[in-house]
């Protein structure tokens, strides 16, 4: 399968490493995997989609058609209970559409001052789509870790709302950490997006057809 390019399509630089570590140790070297920088450039999309997959493929489909490669594109985010599965759709855009990180986390944790530990469950979604570079949707895959979310971030890695996220499923030494405590390989091993990713790298052979158009 050596010599086939596939395209990442994220603008977020840290989703980008994020991807391409977990895609180059599963994948052992079946693409040459490209960032939008290596390849001029991506449109910038507008995510109008009301579900995480129905943004995957916008995404997807956008870049497909502007590079002519393959592409794999993510969309991803945090749902909790307590808010009525919000952030959702708008989880990075929730405090506002150029909202930081921290930003973005200071309006969650304002949203769930004075509720208890035992009622702030939520979870991390992602939905991966493929667009071939004739624009067909050649496959879309999801992942969800079920979790909770802290009353105060805690730890230095991972982006997004990692410092406010610990796990409830998966090996008893990952639990109760929040998602930026984890080692980036542990993160890999029980993410919404390591789910989602484990499930394209599985396909990835009855696609191998596909991919060489």
């Amino acid at each position: 399968m050596s010599g086939l390019r596939l395209l990442l399509a994220s603008g977020n630089p840290k989703k980008l490493a994020e991807l391409r570590s977990i895609l180059s140790n599963s994948l052992a070297g079946a693409f040459e995997l490209l960032t939008p920088s290596e390849v001029g450039g991506l449109p910038e999309v507008e995510e109008t989609g009301v579900t995480f997959a129905a943004n995957a493929i916008l995404k997807a489909h956008s870049g497909a058609l502007a590079s002519g490669l393959a592409c794999l594109a993510d969309d991803s985010g945090l749902e909790v209970d307590e808010l009525l599965g919000a952030p959702g759709v708008r989880s990075a855009r929730y405090a506002g559409e150029r909202a930081s990180d921290e930003q973005n986390r200071a309006k969650l944790l304002a949203e769930l001052a004075g509720v208890p530990a035992g009622r702030r469950r939520g979870r991390f979604v992602c939905s991966l789509a493929l667009v071939l570079p004739d624009g067909r949707l050649a496959g879309l895959w999801n992942g969800r870790i079920e979790g909770h979310i802290a009353l105060a971030e805690r730890g230095s890695g991972g982006f997004g709302y990692d410092p406010l996220f610990s796990c409830a499923e998966g090996p008893a030494s990952l639990r109760e950490r929040t998602f930026a405590e984890l080692s980036p390989a542990e993160k890999a091993q029980i993410s919404h997006r390591g789910r989602a990713l484990a499930e394209f790298a599985r396909d990835l052979p009855s696609l191998f057809g596909s991919l060489q158009t």
